[in-house]
């Protein structure tokens, strides 16, 4: 087989010898050594190595170039493409450069290209649409959560960017109430669809949902091993006028008010405030109501255990009358810790109700006659830190009153005084 009959087999072009001879010639004038292509040859081939492109193609290019309100893109064609900062993102952008940056890699949709002005027009807002909302019509149907920025606060709630612009409504943000959402921008929130309308562009989202579920699964959780008496580390959520409300690992149990101190409280205020760490008792346990009653007084040591450190019998102390009662009054002599004043041990002098001589809230001393801290039991004395100050009888009148109220104080008539007994020789002299 020729050399000749080989090339027409192979598809290569047959030239004749005499052409071959003449390029040579051309060669040696140019001085081009043999083989090399002519300029024009290789500009053509560049051309032909470029792509073509139509209105609607998807393309891949790399930012070359970002200006304030547009950015040019190097995508193989034989000019660069530009995509208008409207463009770039479903969301409001001041500047380009909140979008993309130099060498960053971007897929784009040929909007328009006009090869007289040289004018190649891409969007990559309309491919990372297309792409956003088959995602998100998978996730509604999964179930599934997405972390997403917050991009703007808005009236009405938040705004995210998900390849489409997303909308988290103020109710659906927290499990509590947010008045002011001002720091939220550019936090990342976790978040569920609600709702999605392809036709309307309508992405509405919910961090809420995310947050119910997670609490109802700790609360299960936390129900299962709670028990009372155990002691547990909180932190208060809320005041009310009747409590605290404290979480104790995801889940909130009621301090009553009584259950705050050892002392007495008018408003929860005065004991804590909302984010102190506190620690807590445990006191019952309600899974079928889910409730939980929680205690910081019984978490810390009772005022009766440090007592017997504090006093002793025969110690004069000032104390706080507390309450008035028919048979005395209950003294507090430190926080928590109250003592009786039986009426016989208020005063010198017969009186027939405590409140003749005390009243609620007065400062007084007192003297410890008796301390029982494990009965947390205390028996006073006011009389006992008071000289004795009873004046003789100046009239008849005087003696027979004295003598009538001794004889209503006596329980027992071998105790009774008769008058020359009680008074003796005074009577004598002023007889």
């Amino acid at each position: 087989m020729t050399e000749e009959t080989k090339l027409q087999e192979t598809g290569a072009s047959v030239e004749p010898a005499q052409d071959n001879q003449a390029a040579s010639e051309a060669t040696a004038e140019t001085g081009a050594s043999v083989g090399e292509q002519p300029a024009e040859v290789n500009e053509q081939q560049s051309v032909d190595d470029l792509v073509t492109l139509k209105k609607g193609d998807i393309v891949k290019g790399k930012v070359v170039k970002v200006e304030d309100n547009q950015v040019l893109v190097d995508v193989g064609y034989k000019y660069d493409g530009v995509i208008p900062i409207r463009e770039l993102s479903s969301l409001h952008l001041e500047n380009a450069a909140e979008s993309v940056s130099v060498g960053q890699e971007v897929e784009s949709k040929v909007v328009s290209i006009n090869d007289d002005k040289e004018l190649l027009v891409l969007s990559k807002r309309a491919v990372d649409s297309v792409k956003a909302w088959e995602r998100l019509e998978r996730l509604l149907e999964t179930g599934e959560v997405i972390e997403a920025q917050v991009a703007e606060v808005v009236k009405g709630g938040l705004v995210v960017d998900l390849g489409v612009r997303g909308f988290v409504p103020a109710s659906m943000v927290e499990r509590h109430f947010v008045e002011d959402f001002s720091d939220y921008k550019n936090r990342t929130l976790r978040l569920k669809i609600k709702e999605l309308d392809r036709e309307s562009n309508k992405v509405i989202l919910s961090q809420k949902d995310v947050l119910d579920e997670e609490y109802e699964s700790q609360k299960r959780e936390l129900f299962s091993r709670l028990q009372a008496n155990q002691v547990l580390e909180g932190t208060v959520q809320r005041l009310t006028p009747f409590g605290a409300f404290v979480d104790i690992g995801g889940v909130d149990g009621l301090v009553h008010i009584s259950e705050l101190s050892w002392n007495h409280v008018d408003h929860p205020s005065e004991v804590v405030k909302e984010g102190d760490h506190v620690k807590v008792k445990v006191l019952k346990v309600d899974p079928e109501n889910e409730r939980i009653s929680l205690s910081i007084k019984a978490a810390q040591p009772g005022p009766w255990e440090s007592v017997q450190d504090q006093f002793k019998s025969g110690d004069i102390v000032t104390g706080t009358v507390k309450r008035l009662v028919n048979f005395g009054a209950f003294v507090e002599i430190a926080p928590g810790v109250e003592g009786l004043v039986h009426i016989s041990q208020i005063s010198h002098k017969h009186i027939g109700t405590p409140n003749e001589v005390l009243k609620e809230g007065q400062e007084v001393k007192v003297k410890i006659l008796d301390l029982n801290p494990s009965e947390k039991r205390a028996s006073l004395s006011i009389k006992e830190t008071e000289e004795a100050r009873v004046a003789p009888p100046k009239t008849r009148k005087e003696e027979q009153e004295i003598l009538k109220n001794d004889n209503v104080s006596m329980n027992s008539s071998a105790m009774t005084l008769t008058l020359g007994e009680r008074f003796g020789d005074k009577l004598n002299k002023l007889k």
